[in-house]
Order: structure tokens, then C-alpha cells, then sequence
């Protein structure tokens, strides 16, 4: 893989990519951003992943140089360019240059960033021994505070800071509650767990991420014959879940299998799990625009 990346409008070497020091999303974290899966040379999901980036920008007030159309034509360019087969693909765009938080004051166009790398978010051995999830005490952001189904970057020091209590506690990953006690996300993926041959996820409605991969899993279960039950959940139905998985745009799908020192079921990546994942993957490996 070439080692190209896409910035205000031009396409050139990342060693020669710089932003100014005054840029907003360096300065306050005043942006926005997507991580894409770029599966056989090609943009996994690219019209939702452009759509959610949109309404995003659209949200935040963020008036981009060019349309979804024209975006998506940049981003396919950078992987003909770097002769991409599979990796992550990274969408930055900050409101642009000026020193001081008034928007107003700023009089450039956004700056828009598109880049491409290598990217496992966890080792082979989480696939097949299972995630170990610790709650932590950072809350999913009250969507008076942060809108939460916005992609925006500096809404992410929350998950940071979450993901650093997870690694303090010795988990592999953190489950991040809502400001009431509800089962929200964790600080990097969705959150799923099932009970009879049922699947349940947190719903949208609680301030998670509304992800592409969580997306694209509930269909491929309801293809596949499961039921798939969005709604309120506490802990008490997570430990006592005959099996549980998370789902994002690095780690796929990959199975949880304890949390906060309670075995999830037996302990072990179970079979509905198992079987969500082998179809995930068929799904990624045959996926065509």
C-alpha cells in the first residue's frame, strides 16, 4: 500500500501533509470524523458512512466545499492511488484556521483530510478467547452536553478517558452506562448480548453511536432468521446473558465473554456468536458497492 493521503483538494505523500497551527480541530477539537473498512479495494458502506458524516456536518454547522457526491469521488481516488486491498480508512474535516473558539472569526474553508493505514484494534487471540469488559465511571455524554450520534472529535476525550479506566482495571475493553444506570456503549464499539436465541442491543435513543457495523450486523441476524430487540437494559441482563459481542468498524464483530469479573454465560464465545461472526465475515469478503 502506497502512502498517499487526500488534503483540501489535493492528493499527496503524507510525509508532506501539514495543518496549520491555528487549525480548529487541533486547537478545541471543533470537527468531525469516520472510520471506514476498506475490504478487497473497496469502501465499505461508503454512501452510509458519507451520509452519517454529512448530518454530522450539517449539525455542527460545518459548510463543506463540495457535496456527498464529490466527497465520495475523492475518497474511491485514494484508494485506486494507494492500491488498497484491505485497511482503515480516516475522514477528518475541522471547521478550519483561526485562533479563538468564535466560529465567526474563521475565514477559511474547512479542512478536509482523508487518509489510509493499517489498523487491528485488538489481537487474534480476543477473537478466539473472548473480551473481558469492565464498567467504567465515565458516562456516555448527556445529549444536552454532546450529541452523541455526531462523529465530532473532541467528544471522543470522553471515550479516551473511559478507555483509560478500562485499561486500568485490566479489561480489554470498557462499558460505558448512561447518566441513569441504562447499558450505553463501550468506548469503542457497540454493545450486543443475547438470551434464548435472542438478540438485544441498546437502543439509538440512549446517546450511543448509531454504527455502521452495528447496522450492518442487525441486518445480516435478521437475514439470518434471528430476532433482534432494540431497547432499555440494565447490567443485570448483560450478566446474565447466555452470550454476549461488540461490533465496530475496526474490531468487526468480536465476542465479550466476562464483565466486571462475571463470566458471560460459560465463560466462552458462544454459538449464535460464532455464527454472527462467520456470516459477517462471508458478508465483508463477498461485499460489492
Amino acid at each position: 500500500m502506497k502512502d498517499f493521503v487526500f488534503l483540501n483538494g489535493e492528493f499527496l505523500p503524507i510525509k508532506d501533509a501539514h495543518i496549520h497551527v491555528y487549525d480548529h480541530g487541533f486547537g478545541y477539537g471543533d470537527g468531525i470524523f469516520e472510520g471506514i473498512r476498506c475490504y478487497h479495494g473497496k469502501v465499505f458502506r461508503i454512501d452510509e458512512h458519507i451520509a452519517r458524516l454529512y448530518r454530522g456536518l450539517k449539525a455542527l454547522k460545518i459548510d463543506m466545499p463540495y457535496g456527498p457526491e464529490k466527497f465520495k469521488e475523492y475518497m474511491l481516488k485514494l484508494v485506486e492511488m494507494n492500491e488498497i486491498e484491505d485497511s482503515y480508512m480516516r475522514v477528518t474535516i475541522t471547521r478550519g484556521i483561526a485562533l479563538g473558539l468564535d466560529p465567526r472569526n474563521i475565514k477559511t474553508e474547512p479542512t478536509v483530510f482523508i487518509s489510509t493505514a493499517q489498523l487491528s484494534l485488538y489481537p487474534e487471540s480476543a477473537y478466539e478467547n473472548g473480551l473481558t469488559l469492565a464498567t467504567v465511571s465515565t458516562r456516555i455524554a448527556n445529549p444536552q452536553v454532546v450529541e452523541n450520534r455526531i462523529k465530532a472529535t473532541g467528544k471522543y476525550l470522553i471515550n479516551v478517558q473511559a478507555k483509560l479506566e478500562s485499561i486500568q482495571q485490566g479489561a480489554g475493553e470498557g462499558l460505558m452506562l448512561t447518566e441513569d444506570g441504562y447499558l450505553g456503549e463501550c468506548t469503542g464499539d457497540n454493545l450486543f448480548f443475547i438470551k434464548k436465541g435472542v438478540i438485544y442491543t441498546p437502543a439509538p435513543y440512549l446517546g450511543i453511536l448509531e454504527g455502521i457495523t452495528r447496522q450492518t450486523t442487525i441486518e445480516i441476524a435478521k437475514g439470518m432468521g434471528y430476532e433482534v430487540v432494540e431497547g432499555k437494559f440494565t447490567r443485570f441482563d448483560l450478566y446474565t446473558a447466555d452470550e454476549a459481542f461488540l461490533t465496530g468498524t475496526a474490531a468487526e464483530v468480536i465476542p465479550m465473554v466476562e464483565c466486571d469479573k462475571r463470566k458471560i454465560g460459560d465463560g466462552k464465545p458462544g454459538e449464535h456468536t460464532w455464527k454472527l461472526i462467520k456470516a459477517f465475515r462471508e458478508y465483508v469478503k463477498n461485499y460489492t458497492y
